[in-house]
C-alpha cells in the first residue's frame, strides 16, 4: 500500500481531482468531510465548541454554522487555535481508523489523504508522496470570484489566507496542473494514479499514526 497527501489552493480544482482519483480506485480519506462529521450535533467536539464559542454559532437545527464560525476565527489566531485544539485530534483519530480499515481490506491500496491545508496546518505523516493540484493565482482568483459570487478584494483575502500556491508547488513531489481543461487534468491524474499503483505494490512500512507537527 501507499499513503499519499493531496492538497492545493482554494479554487485550484483539488476536489475535482480527488473525486476523479477515487473513481480510478484510490481510497480517499477526506479531511474536510471528517471534520464535518466529528462536529455533528451530539458529538463531544460539538459540545466543546458550543461551550467555547457560545450558542450563537449554531444554526436552527443545532449544527455548527461553519461560515459564522469561520468569520469569528478568520482574524483571531487565538480563537483559531482553540478550535483546532478541539477538532484536529478527533480528525486525526478518525483518519487513522479509515487508513487502518483500508490497509486491512487491501494491502495494495492507494490511500490518498485529501487535506486542503496540509502544509498550513502542519499536518503530516510519513507520506510517500504529496500531490499538489496547481492553478496560478490569477486563475484561482477568477474561479473563486465566479464560484462564490464575491468581489476581487474578498477573493484575494481568502487566497492570501493560505500558503501561496507557488510555494505549495515547490513542496510537492507530484504536481497535477489544473490550469487548462478537464481532459488534460484527468490525463495527468491517470498518469499519477498508475504511478502510485505501481509503488503501492512494492513492500512498504505502514506508519503507526498520523502526526501533527508545528511549523
Amino acid at each position: 500500500m501507499i499513503i499519499v497527501g493531496l492538497t492545493g489552493g482554494i479554487a485550484s480544482g483539488k476536489s475535482t481531482v480527488s473525486r476523479f482519483l477515487g473513481e480510478l480506485g484510490a481510497v480517499i480519506v477526506d479531511a474536510d468531510k471528517i471534520a464535518r462529521d466529528v462536529v455533528e450535533p451530539g458529538t463531544p467536539a460539538h459540545q466543546e465548541i458550543v461551550r467555547t464559542f457560545g450558542t450563537g454559532i449554531l444554526l436552527p437545527d443545532h449544527s455548527i454554522d461553519r461560515k459564522g464560525l469561520g468569520d469569528i476565527i478568520f482574524n483571531e489566531p487565538a480563537k483559531k487555535e482553540q478550535l483546532n485544539a478541539i477538532v484536529h485530534p478527533r480528525v486525526f483519530e478518525a483518519m487513522n481508523a479509515k487508513i487502518a480499515k483500508a490497509a486491512a481490506a487491501d494491502p495494495g491500496a492507494v490511500i490518498i489523504l485529501d487535506v486542503p491545508l496540509l502544509f498550513e496546518a502542519g499536518s503530516k505523516r510519513d507520506l510517500s508522496e504529496i500531490i499538489v493540484v496547481y492553478s496560478p493565482e490569477a486563475v484561482q482568483l477568477r474561479r473563486l470570484m465566479k464560484r462564490d459570487q464575491i468581489d476581487e478584494k474578498a477573493a484575494m483575502a481568502r487566497i492570501r489566507s493560505q500558503m501561496p500556491i507557488e510555494e505549495k508547488r515547490k513542496r510537492a513531489t507530484l504536481v497535477i496542473d489544473n490550469t487548462e481543461n478537464s481532459d488534460k487534468t484527468k490525463a495527468q491524474a491517470r498518469h499519477v494514479f498508475q504511478y502510485l499503483l505501481e509503488r503501492a505494490a512494492l513492500p512498504s512500512t505502514i506508519p503507526d499514526s498520523l502526526h501533527r507537527v508545528q511549523g
